[in-house]
């Protein structure tokens, strides 16, 4: 079987920054409309005021400072509260391709390739913006790519899995080398005007190039030496839009629902047991010392929690520089989050240095890549 490699990574960051303060200054304005227009109903019992938020609660609850967005002035808005993006034509690119060929182009350099040496693309993220044509054969389209392309999505595990997906077919011969892109557009799913998580998501996109070891030139590829994959029912993290929304009844069509939702103390609860467990038992199957491991890049959601599965796996607090976190830069920024963390934090690891790209998330998912530095 074919050895595979990670030869190129790329990330593309929006240009437009969300702070903490601006976030609570416009969400606090939407809660005191919001209590001044239902007045009557607070005082009366049948509804519970709005509570403020703060820069303190947020980073409490998340280590997260800012966050990039792909359009800031209607999340600020406290009578819209989401994002304006503007409606493109069919003959125009779409955003997630347009987002993703910027990553992309930044990890086929990185890797020392062209479109020409591509033979797939796989487009994994936890949304998209259409059902089809599929997003990953509109960049395949714009990069001048032979050969095929499909979307996926595992949700926050999505590149993970996406990582996984194309090794197995490199392994096997069924491609040379594939593009995986993770165009995470967070903003339009996540609902600006619940307190509870009106600061978790930011938008971005990572491109990750893996290849075949022998045909590799780039310095600095990482050996893919085992992946795993991992899903387990859960609804403590579930978005029920989709295309049959039109088909619900009247009043059901446009409810919280419809947007991220989740049970944020369960799923800490349950997932980073899963998680840790996942991780140990995946190195331990290698013949891998956990405490032994020289990076750990998991995903970006919530800094206690990384820091919990970080004492679980390494039998200690990591140090900064072991377990990288990007969460106070970007937010949780689903996929993309553990690739971010990689591409930005391994340029300096020594030959032989092993390191666990990890991702967990909605379904519940999770998602490992042991990865080795190569020589």
């Amino acid at each position: 079987m074919r050895q595979v490699v990670i030869s190129g990574t790329g990330v593309f960051t929006p240009q437009e920054v969300i702070t903490n303060a601006e976030l609570v200054e416009a969400f606090n304005a939407y809660a005191d409309r919001h209590n001044e227009n239902h007045a009557d109903e607070i005082a009366a019992g049948a509804i519970e005021p709005m509570q403020h938020s703060s820069e303190e609660f947020i980073f409490k609850a998340s280590g997260i400072e800012r966050r990039h967005v792909m359009d800031k002035s209607g999340v600020l808005d406290p009578d819209r509260m989401y994002p304006k993006l503007r409606k493109r034509k069919d003959s125009e690119l779409g955003i997630m391709a347009e987002m993703a060929l910027k990553a992309a182009r930044e990890a086929l350099v990185a890797a020392g390739k062209t479109g020409a040496d591509v033979d797939a693309v796989i487009c994994a993220a936890s949304n998209h913006e259409r059902a089809y044509p599929a997003i990953a054969i509109e960049i395949q389209e714009a990069l001048g790519i032979d050969g095929f392309g499909f979307d996926m999505n595992v949700a926050c595990s999505s590149a993970t899995f996406g990582i996984q997906a194309a090794a197995d077919m490199i392994r096997s011969g069924s491609a040379d080398c594939i593009l995986m892109v993770n165009p995470e557009i967070c903003s339009g799913h996540l609902e600006w005007r619940d307190r509870d998580c009106h600061f978790i998501f930011g938008d971005v996109c990572t491109a990750v190039v893996l290849e075949k070891k022998d045909a590799a030139q780039a310095e600095g590829a990482f050996e893919i030496v085992s992946t795993r994959c991992l899903t387990q029912f859960s609804n403590n993290i579930r978005n029920n839009n989709g295309f049959l929304r039109r088909s619900l009844p009247a009043g059901l069509s446009d409810q919280r629902d419809m947007q991220f939702m989740q049970n944020g103390r369960q799923v800490f609860k349950e997932v980073v047991t899963i998680v840790s467990d996942f991780v140990l038992e995946h190195c331990r199957d290698e013949n891998i010392e956990a405490d032994k491991l020289d990076r750990m890049w998991l995903h970006q959601a919530n800094k206690s929690m990384n820091d919990f599965i970080g004492r679980k796996v390494l039998g200690r607090a990591p140090k900064p520089v072991e377990q990288p976190n990007i969460l106070q830069e970007y937010a949780n920024t689903s996929s993309a989050g553990s690739i971010i963390a990689f591409a930005q934090n391994s340029a300096d690891m020594p030959p032989g240095s092993l390191g666990i790209i990890c991702s967990f998330g909605a379904g519940y998912s999770v998602g490992n890549v042991i990865v080795r530095k190569a020589a």
